[in-house]
């Protein structure tokens, strides 16, 4: 029984490079032939999730705020480290030795860990740029909540270290937050803000909503393949794999995405700590040597007066304040909001916002018709009726069904009329 349980574990840790020792020992009869179609299955399963999540970390890079200002040094060729097995495995063994997280090293991770350092080099580039900004703030927050440093890689699986990225099914920012988890985790949105964009407040909540994993199943591997897929089917994996409890045991039994998901995390960590020593350094960003502060805002503006009164740049404001949706910062009751700006910029606004707030009064009055209406995801707003609109438009726009727009508002017909103001309570905004 051990032996066989010693190569059923490694045929499913190392799926696609294992097939001939799999052959053999069906031959053998160590492994059942189920065993051999289920290895098969999961080598199907590996390429397909490497092939969606390469799409998705190349899109999620090519649409960043910063994407085409980076100069991507050429990499020193001449005293770079090879890109093999035994140098993969002896620095993989080093970075295992000092981490909470089982960083293990086999041909999956080997895939995974090519994608980043042969065939991805430059987005690696990029990404490493990024990092200078994001990584210290990451580390703060991990450290106030005693967390593995490490943690930072995951918002690089997660987004590719893009403040602004949306999934297809609408997850959002740095640490990829549905709207309901965010919600729970204190994230709202409006249809000014989004939260989940914001990076110190997603890395609040990314923190806290780890933490909350890592104290469900008691190891950062399976904590990682909940915050993926979550702890549900994390659960069912463990059940339907007959109780265990390591990663690689229960990773044939969970989605496709979850099983390159830690695969993935641990090639980026190896990336990360290590790619310097394979000729990749970060790309040249300049929005990342300057240093920032905060200011409060206290009347409704819009980035176009910071940048013309203090001489920024827009994707540099962009960038620094992804959180706002329009551009524009509101006055809220009971909610407080910031700017991020260069510290000498900040110090700049301070003295001269009564002149940048009355310019952005006369900016907003010119534009009253225009400027979208403040709605809060989930919450009762009241939407007026314009020219043109049907139930059917307004229910599209807010992300509901029309019959649900006829109940809340106690609609017999889809008739309305220009002017009319119906009750919603916005699942899009």
């Amino acid at each position: 029984m051990r032996i066989i349980s010693i190569v059923l574990v490694s045929v499913l840790a190392l799926p696609t490079m294992a097939q001939e020792v799999l052959e053999a020992a069906v031959e053998q009869g160590l492994v059942s032939d189920s065993v051999s179609e289920q290895h098969s299955a999961l080598g199907v399963m590996d390429e397909a999730a490497m092939k969606a999540l390469d799409a998705r970390l190349a899109a999620m890079d090519s649409t960043h705020l910063l994407y085409t200002m980076a100069q991507v040094p050429m990499a020193d060729t001449t005293t770079a480290l090879a890109l093999k097995d035994s140098v993969f495995a002896f620095y993989m063994a080093e970075l295992d030795a000092r981490t909470p997280f089982e960083m293990a090293y086999n041909p999956v991770v080997k895939r995974y860990m090519e994608r980043y350092l042969k065939h991805g080099s430059a987005r690696l580039s990029r990404m490493m740029a990024h990092g200078q900004y994001y990584f210290p703030m990451f580390e703060e927050h991990l450290a106030k909540y005693d967390m593995p440093l490490e943690l930072k890689y995951l918002a690089v699986v997660e987004s590719a270290l893009n403040p602004k990225a949306k999934s297809h099914v609408g997850a959002t920012g740095l640490w990829q937050f549905m709207y309901g988890t965010g919600k729970i985790y204190g994230l709202k949105v409006n249809s000014y803000v989004d939260d989940r964009n914001d990076p110190l407040k997603s890395t609040e909540a990314a923190c806290q909503y780890m933490l909350k994993l890592y104290e469900i199943f008691d190891d950062w591997n399976l904590a990682l393949a909940a915050y993926n897929s979550g702890p549900g089917n994390v659960n069912k994996a463990i059940r339907r794999s007959g109780g265990k409890t390591s990663y690689w045991e229960i990773r044939p039994f969970l989605p496709r995405e979850t099983s390159a998901y830690v695969p993935l995390f641990i090639a980026a960590s190896y990336a990360f700590e290590y790619g310097p020593l394979h000729g990749i350094g970060p790309a040249e960003i300049p929005a990342y040597y300057i240093e920032t502060d905060t200011v409060r805002i206290n009347e409704q503006i819009h980035f176009k007066q910071v940048e013309e009164g203090l001489g920024l740049d827009a994707g540099l404001m962009e960038f620094l304040n992804p959180q706002y949706r329009y551009k524009i910062v509101p006055v809220v009751d009971g909610q407080a909001y910031f700017l991020t700006l260069p510290r000498a910029s900040a110090t700049a606004f301070r003295a001269q916002q009564d002149t940048i707030y009355s310019l952005a009064e006369a900016y907003f009055q010119a534009r009253a018709s225009a400027i979208p209406e403040l709605t809060q995801m989930n919450e009762r707003t009241t939407h007026r009726v314009r020219s043109g609109e049907t139930l059917g438009h307004i229910a599209n726009k807010y992300g509901v069904r029309v019959s649900e727009i006829k109940r809340w508002n106690g609609l017999r017909s889809d008739m309305i009329r220009i002017g009319q103001r119906l009750v919603v309570y916005p699942r899009r905004i």
